[in-house]
């Protein structure tokens, strides 16, 4: 069987006819860049954003066209909009920009929406949705979320978690998940599992070694599908382990997801802490309030005398969270079992739950969890996936 190739499919999308069967959706421009993996084909088509609803079918028939290619296993293809798509209509107003958006009185520590902000849609039976992000990689970022994750569990709480990296997703590892999600009706994808965590990632869906290259409307579309359209239950909390810096999906997430707030994760040095001041300068600007500040890598405890050694320095993120006036989450260790477990894909809060590495990172959600809790936590309202 040869393998399907971009030329193939973009030449049978040029036979999907435009919106109002005007042109087709190839030349008129409405298609993304074509990924293909695994015999799977991913793609956007972009649309006018006031009628994306009535265009759905346009979207299914792309859908159907590609998945009667020969070779071709599956179809992932999503609506995205612009203003610029190939279709006459009035273009709709710009989203304000996340400077524009942040009312003067957040400078000053109060949240009050802004007068003509849209309602942001959540997730049906989900209580509230919790970012956790760093200013630059290497930090432990991932695995401070699924152990922070695992923490909330162990506290009663029920949990999911998201893998928001779409171009790094490191959750499949680290939860010891393989294989591929199930499809349930309406387009609705079943999570993954394991330890009793709800997940979802772009690592179940393409093989690990699969370099992802998609522009950021294909981003946003993959993003919102897997946060949206995946059967997560009834959940307390999702936590969502977001890509380092600030680009696209953070901004994704702060205009279009109902976030209850954000756990910013930093070492001690000078330079992540430069790095994680602009991930919480980006999250105070579009208004999402900020639960706190965790200090990975704290400190070194030799394995062989438990002498403590001060690698990166101690206290530099204690001291920022101070400096600025957010809570101080906790300090995580840099330990030989949270790396170990980690890299096996068998956190320590489940793997070792009676070590002192597993009760920092239960503190470290319970602070978190209390720090929601005294934030006002709307319900998500129920939303329709066409």
């Amino acid at each position: 069987m040869t393998d399907v190739t971009k030329e193939q499919v973009l030449d049978t999308l040029a036979k999907v006819r435009g919106p109002d069967l005007k042109g087709d959706i190839v030349s008129l421009g409405m298609v993304s860049d074509v990924f293909i993996s695994d015999s799977k084909v991913y793609f956007s088509i972009t649309v006018p954003s006031d009628r994306a609803k009535d265009l759905e079918p346009l979207r299914a028939a792309a859908e159907r066209s590609v998945k009667s290619i020969p070779g071709v296993k599956g179809a992932l293809v999503t609506l995205t909009a612009d203003r610029k798509a190939g279709s006459p209509s009035a273009p709709p107003p710009p989203s304000p920009s996340p400077q524009a958006a942040a009312p003067q009185a957040a400078s000053h520590g109060h949240s009050h929406p802004a007068p003509n902000r849209p309602v942001k849609a959540g997730v049906p039976g989900v209580g509230a949705i919790i970012a956790v992000a760093s200013g630059k990689g290497g930090v432990g970022k991932s695995t401070t979320a699924v152990n922070l994750a695992l923490g909330l569990q162990a506290n009663g709480l029920r949990v999911g978690i998201l893998d928001a990296d779409i171009y790094g997703p490191s959750i499949p590892r680290l939860l010891k998940i393989s294989g591929r999600p199930e499809q349930i009706e309406n387009r609705i994808i079943k999570p993954m599992e394991n330890y009793g965590l709800k997940a979802m990632s772009m690592g179940f869906l393409v093989d690990e070694e699969t370099a992802m290259i998609w522009r950021g409307p294909m981003v946003q579309s993959a993003l919102l599908q897997m946060l949206r359209e995946v059967a997560w239950g009834e959940l307390d909390v999702l936590v969502v382990d977001m890509p380092p810096g600030t680009g696209d999906v953070q901004l994704t997430m702060a205009q279009q997801v109902p976030l209850a707030g954000a756990v910013i994760v930093s070492t001690p040095q000078d330079l992540a802490l430069i790095d994680a001041r602009k991930a919480i300068t980006m999250f105070r600007k579009v208004e999402i309030p900020l639960l706190g500040i965790i200090e990975n890598m704290s400190y070194f405890l030799a394995p062989d005398t438990g002498a403590r050694y001060d690698i990166f320095g101690h206290g530099g993120a204690r001291a920022e969270a101070d400096r600025i006036g957010v809570p101080f989450l906790g300090e995580v260790p840099l330990t030989i079992d949270i790396r170990e477990k980690s890299d096996v894909g068998t956190p320590v809060v489940v793997a070792e739950p009676d070590s002192p590495s597993a009760e920092i990172y239960r503190k470290i959600a319970e602070r978190t969890w209390a720090e929601l809790k005294g934030r006002t936590v709307r319900p998500a309202p129920a939303i329709v996936f066409d």
